[in-house]
């Protein structure tokens, strides 16, 4: 008996297609992408914030890689965050403004923080992996502060700037080129974690989460594929926090406060773990309602956010993204049920027209 062998090409592109085929842009990836369209042209007093909101976005992916998709719990992610700002800042200050190269400048130092740390962190798990995660971003800010020489410490790290654009586009006052550059690095950014989180090892990592054991027990090096993905969300932690320091020309030591990690790990609760789509609608909501309510209430604003999160966890406890999901089968299900009917009384009329048919 002759067998067949795949060809070469389709061998290739076999690991790769399941991930492209499984998700496709869908109708609140439209609504999204018009709605930062819109803010461009119709909201220009609010690009700054919107730009703001298009980094917390990028951030919150990374916290929702390793939180949501891998189930590391953490409490220390601005460690990455702040890495990538600061070496974004000291690139442009000493190296190059080019934007770009800054931008790899502080994925790759946020890796390697990502990696050192990754090792101790992911050794242990549960209350004493939240705790490692706290220690090692309190230890990266009390470096920072110390090192005033290098950091400027409280301060603020000052005094670069920020070269065009692909060496076109200048970052004006009015914030048009910072948000434009902030949008596509999210695009990038989005594409990038979509594919990973629904390619063979995204799978083996959510299965990880599922069950490390069984995992293990198949032949999946388990440490080293949450070691892997630990470094690729600190990676994606450190663009978000170079688009920071690009964007408004300044590294704060806040970047690498607990305050940082902790409004990044409500983002994801309000917009639901394990779902990209919940850390872009938690960044979202969070950062809008933070600054309406503190220009209404400067001092209780953080009291109306607590009582957000307390009714979301209490009602929606997979997040905003749950309820859109739930309102979205509600919508289907009277068309299927429609659709459904249709095809059997099709079918009756097709069997009954071959019963009068046949002799």
């Amino acid at each position: 008996m002759s067998q067949t062998n795949p060809s070469p090409s389709t061998a290739v592109r076999s690991p790769v297609a399941p991930a492209l085929r499984r998700k496709r842009l869908g109708v609140l990836d439209a609504v999204l992408l018009l709605g930062a369209v819109a803010t461009y042209f119709f909201a220009d007093l609010y690009l700054a914030l919107a730009t703001s909101v298009l980094i917390m976005i990028v951030f919150a992916l990374s916290l929702d890689l390793v939180q949501g998709y891998c189930g590391i719990e953490t409490l220390g992610h601005a460690a990455f965050f702040g890495s990538g700002a600061y070496a974004a800042g000291l690139f442009a200050l000493h190296v190059s403004p080019d934007p770009l190269l800054g931008l790899v400048a502080g994925a790759v130092v946020a890796a390697v923080v990502g990696l050192i740390t990754g090792v101790v962190v992911l050794r242990v798990s549960g209350l004493t992996q939240i705790m490692l995660t706290l220690a090692c971003a309190t230890l990266l800010y009390e470096a920072g502060n110390i090192a005033k020489s290098i950091t400027m410490g409280d301060d603020g790290l000052t005094g670069y700037t920020i070269a065009p654009v692909l060496g076109w586009f200048e970052f004006d006052i009015y914030g048009h080129t910072a948000y434009l550059y902030a949008l596509a690095v999210l695009l990038v950014v989005y594409l990038f974690t979509q594919f990973l989180v629904n390619s063979p090892f995204g799978l083996t990592v959510q299965g990880i989460r599922e069950n490390a054991m069984r995992m293990s027990l198949l032949g999946v090096r388990v440490g080293l594929r949450r070691l892997m993905l630990y470094t690729i969300a600190a990676a994606v932690a450190g663009v978000a926090g170079a688009l920071s320091a690009q964007v408004n020309n300044i590294v704060a030591l806040d970047t690498l406060s607990f305050t940082l990690s902790a409004n990044v790990l409500v983002m994801l609760a309000l917009g639901g773990t394990g779902r990209l789509y919940g850390a872009v609608l938690g960044a979202v909501v969070f950062m809008v309602l933070s600054d309406r309510i503190a220009a209404i209430d400067p001092t209780n604003w953080l009291a109306a956010l607590g009582v957000l999160l307390i009714v979301v966890v209490r009602f929606a406890p997979d997040g905003l993204i749950g309820v859109v999901d739930r309102f979205a089968a509600r919508v289907r299900r009277p068309r299927q049920v429609t659709t459904t009917s249709s095809s059997q009384a099709g079918n009756a009329a097709a069997s009954s027209t071959d019963k009068e048919v046949t002799p």
